[in-house]
This record gives C-alpha cells, structure tokens and sequence, in this order.
C-alpha cells in the first residue's frame, strides 16, 4: 500500500511554512469527524450519506498523494451509488492509513 506524503501540500504552500501548517491543521481537524461520520453511516447502513462521506474524505486522500488509493475510493463510492459496499475493506485501510500517518505530522 501506498504511503501518505505531504508533497502536495508542500507543492500548495510553495515554501511558506504558514500554509503548510494551516494545510495540515485543516487535514488533522477535519479528517477525524469526517472518518467519524462515516462510520456512523456505515453502521446504519445509509448508502447515501455513506457515498458522501467517501466522497469528502477522497480529497484529503488526494491531498495526501495517495494517488492508487484515490482510485480505490472513487470506485468504492461508485459502488455504492448502487447499494453494494463493495471496496469497503479496501477503503477501511486507507482510512487507517491515513489515521496513523496524522498522528506523525
């Protein structure tokens, strides 16, 4: 599996230290409650708050260059779009991932 990276968002900041740390404050804000929410979904097994909740997290997926787990994710949400959780675990990793790699930066 492929590995978070702040790349991109030293790519946005060009250089200014203030904006990557504003970048990474907003990642290690939002992440958590938007991981969170879809959970939540998930357990109620609401398929459209779930695609949403994929839907939102797929940029911070992005953002942390993670650019084969993007793909995952985008076909996961598909996927429910027609009932199945089909890419579900696949998507669970991600999040862990992405869960440990916040705790370091």
């Amino acid at each position: 599996m492929e590995k978070p990276n702040l790349a991109y968002i030293e790519q946005l900041a060009r250089g200014d230290e203030s904006i990557k740390k504003e970048l990474i404050d907003v990642i290690k804000t939002e992440f958590p409650e938007e991981k969170k929410d879809y959970y939540n979904s998930l357990e109620k097994k609401e398929y459209k708050k779930i695609e949403e909740n994929v839907h939102k997290l797929k940029h911070k997926i992005s953002i942390l260059g993670l650019e084969k787990s993007y793909e995952r994710a985008n076909k996961f949400e598909h996927n429910l779009r027609d009932l199945s959780l089909e890419g579900e675990q696949d998507f669970d990793e991600i999040l862990k991932a992405i869960s440990d790699y916040i705790e370091t930066i």
